[in-house]
């Protein structure tokens, strides 16, 4: 199973955006309803081909565990592919193959989602597994069960994709620091004592609590139709009771500027490049969508790939990086930060490359953006939101994770125009206030060993 710790489905998603603000295609206009249990559906119908999404989303992530209890999250996602009442261990992965369908799960600070991708006759069958698993799954003391050998299974994952990671290791350091008593504080896959520590009493807690249909968004997309996904959802989910217990609310918080300037480094003998970043305060599309958006083409302009002015002055010009360039997070409900990054040259020292990134950033924003390079990144990003609905994966992805964080289906289909209007001077503004000369920072090195290289 995957899970993120860089920033969050949403984040991908919202870049690509949706090309659904056309109305001459009336076959993507999203249908949704809402089943008497509380469950959200959202239709996404694509004709093209025999094909469909199945997705269940959870409102519920890392940002909702309890102090303590970092990592249940994550550890439940594998435990829901597990034993229930009339499904053996391994049945579910079993009938999926069978079917020729494909599946997995994520987690994310701000939620947990289930997909299926199979041929549009199973859909059914996909109900159905999934409902077995909402209202029936098996947790108990059994050492040989699915809740302890799963937890050992994410030690084990924790082991090989972040403590054998030094680049995880010191996003990991970094982000605890820059989200320092946020409840985003903590990475998803949670710390490997507490990790250790949750038991299955924790497990039934958490469950009972949070997978429950009144706490879940329904996304089907590919060849169906509103009331053929409607008909199918009555019967599998819309029996299942509420719990009760789901109250709506979340961990979500505001996040705080940084109030002084950081240096973190990491060295490993497994680094064959360094690397170098600050990261600065940034936002979120959820709760600032116009500076967002903003932020997202000017950033784009100035570091987003080698045709961005930063990659041009300092890799092809300049020679001092290999490397080059910025982002930001914007897709968690809560603010991400934006981030810049190089890699050096041969001969270069970290303190160079420092010197050259922050002398050619400043001169950019002082010098500020050609309404030509703001066009062709407005342009780019138009065309990939065009380009993203050919996958109906994506779209599943992109409606349920921005849904799941408290977002609108309008700004979804009204995304293309709202990049489009972007202008030089939104752009140009968002990248200089998020990196102010008198804004504070977090700046990391990632090293060879002995910080030599």
């Amino acid at each position: 199973m995957k899970y993120w710790i860089s920033g969050g489905l949403a984040a991908t998603a919202l870049i690509c955006g949706t090309a659904l603000a056309d109305s001459a295609d009336e076959a993507w206009a999203p249908e949704t309803f809402t089943l008497n249990n509380g469950m959200e559906v959202v239709v996404l119908p694509d004709h093209r081909a025999p094909v469909v999404t199945h997705m269940v989303w959870y409102k519920v992530g890392a940002v909702d565990e309890d102090p303590g209890k970092s990592g249940i999250a994550h550890l439940f996602e594998h435990v829901m592919f597990k034993e229930t009442d009339d499904l053996e261990d391994g049945e579910f992965d079993s009938t999926i193959s069978r079917v020729g369908g494909q599946h997995n799960a994520f987690t994310s600070w701000d939620y947990t989602a289930y997909y299926q991708r199979v041929a549009k006759q199973h859909l059914g069958k996909m109900m159905e597994l999934e409902a077995e698993r909402m209202t029936d799954l098996i947790i108990d003391e059994d050492p040989e069960g699915s809740f302890i050998t799963e937890r050992d299974v994410v030690k084990e994952e924790r082991r090989q994709r972040v403590d054998n990671n030094p680049g995880v290791i010191l996003q990991e350091r970094v982000l605890a620091e820059f989200w320092k008593d946020h409840p985003y504080e903590i990475t998803v896959i949670g710390r490997m004592d507490e990790v250790e520590a949750l038991t299955p009493q924790d497990g039934i807690d958490f469950y009972k609590k949070y997978y429950s249909p009144e706490n879940t968004i329904l996304v089907v997309a590919g060849d169906v139709t509103g009331d053929e996904v409607r008909a199918l959802a009555e019967e599998h989910y819309g029996k299942i009771e509420p719990s009760g217990l789901v109250d709506g609310t979340r961990k979500w918080a505001d996040v705080p500027a940084l109030t002084e300037t950081k240096e973190l480094s990491h060295s490993d003998p497994k680094v064959r490049q360094p690397v170098w970043y600050r990261y600065y305060n940034g936002t979120s599309q959820l709760r600032d969508r116009d500076f967002s958006l903003a932020l997202d083409v000017g950033l784009d302009v100035l570091g987003g790939g080698n045709t961005s002015l930063l990659y041009v002055a300092l890799v092809e010009e300049q020679k001092v990086a290999v490397n080059a360039g910025t982002f930001a997070w914007t897709g968690l409900h809560d603010d991400g930060p934006a981030v810049i990054y190089a890699t050096p040259s041969p001969g270069v020292s970290m303190e160079e490359l420092e010197e050259a990134v922050m002398a050619e950033i400043t001169n950019l924003l002082e010098a500020g953006f050609s309404d030509e390079d703001v066009e062709r990144v407005r342009n780019s990003m138009a065309a990939s939101a065009i380009y993203a609905r050919d996958n109906q994966q994506s779209m599943a992805q992109l409606f349920g994770s921005w849904m799941a964080i408290g977002g609108s289906i309008d700004d979804l289909m009204n995304y293309e125009d709202d990049i489009r209007a972007i202008t030089t001077e939104q752009a140009m503004s968002a990248a200089r206030q998020v990196f102010a000369a008198d804004n504070n920072y977090i700046e990391a090195h990632l090293l060879p060993e002995d910080g030599e290289f």
